[in-house]
């Protein structure tokens, strides 16, 4: 008799919320638990997104994402298993949780100072993400080194290449992507004078109501590595979070200026390079 498939596993996301040495709890009557804020993703709901949302739908409370973490996995009561993705989470308000008002899925949420959030957690395999997130120590930013989406052909255009637009497919991956970089809480962006760039990373600018930065040297026709890795020492020192929206020729030289691995991004994907005073303290890929 054949085995009959597995059911995939149960996603959630989440964050471990770190402010001030204190760590933001929630308690489920339904479990009679102590845990972090996460929860299930919605359908067609990126992971990033997710962690977001449940975090400030469960505790009130607004957050940018840092690094990641290492995603939990563990069997449910009903067999099936259950897959949780988690990240650092960072306060972008006061944070402030007194007024939360209880409900029958969170009936207290609450700041605790590490070591008694350590000993509150009812499971193992929290304490050992909480562990984790303390690692990473002071809080970091991001810089998202984003690759353009999907353009049109390079031999179907007879144009000046520069004005080689996105395709109806690159045009749907910008728009995939403003949940995406929002988790991070970016305000700074700086892309290349190429008009697939500026058109990736419109959406974003139109919802969130930032400015956007070109630079020459970003593109493919006039990259000049010194050039490059001024820009990116400059966002390094940047006070606040930042996107840098580029072509595949030109990624290898940020990738140099920030001193990370090189990742072959595929159209619309991008590589987050959390830093803090200057130097790059994690990385995470995200693939269209």
């Amino acid at each position: 008799m054949a085995t009959p498939p597995s059911r995939p596993a149960a996603v959630s996301a989440g964050a471990v919320v770190l402010r001030r040495e204190q760590v933001l709890l929630v308690h489920r009557p339904r479990y009679d638990d102590w845990a972090f804020p996460k929860g299930k993703l919605d359908r067609g709901e990126h992971a990033l997104a997710a962690a977001v949302r449940e975090v400030q739908e469960e505790t009130g409370v607004d957050i940018r994402l840092g690094p990641r973490l290492t995603s939990q996995r563990y069997d449910l009561k009903n067999g099936r298993q259950k897959q949780v993705h988690y990240w650092v989470g960072r306060v972008t308000a006061n944070g402030d949780v007194s007024k939360y008002a209880a409900n029958d899925e969170i009936d207290a949420v609450q700041w605790l100072p590490v070591a008694k959030a350590a000993k509150r957690l009812t499971y193992d395999y929290d304490r050992e993400t909480l562990d984790e997130a303390l690692d990473f120590g002071k809080k970091t930013l991001p810089l998202i080194v984003l690759r353009h989406g999907h353009a049109r052909q390079r031999k179907n255009w007879k144009r000046d290449d520069r004005l080689r637009p996105l395709l109806a497919s690159g045009a749907a991956q910008a728009e995939h992507l403003v949940p995406k970089i929002a988790a991070y809480g970016v305000e700074r962006l700086v892309c290349s004078t190429s008009v697939r760039c500026m058109q990736t990373i419109a959406p974003f600018i139109a919802i969130e109501g930032l400015g956007l930065k070109t630079e020459v040297a970003l593109s493919e026709e006039k990259m000049r590595p010194n050039r490059i890795a001024g820009v990116v020492d400059s966002l390094l020192t940047s006070p606040v979070g930042s996107v840098v929206c580029s072509h595949r020729p030109v990624l290898p030289y940020i990738f140099d200026a920030l001193g990370v691995e090189h990742e072959k991004l595929e159209p619309g994907g991008f590589v987050v390079a959390h830093h803090r005073d200057g130097r790059v303290v994690a990385t995470e890929l995200h693939q269209p």
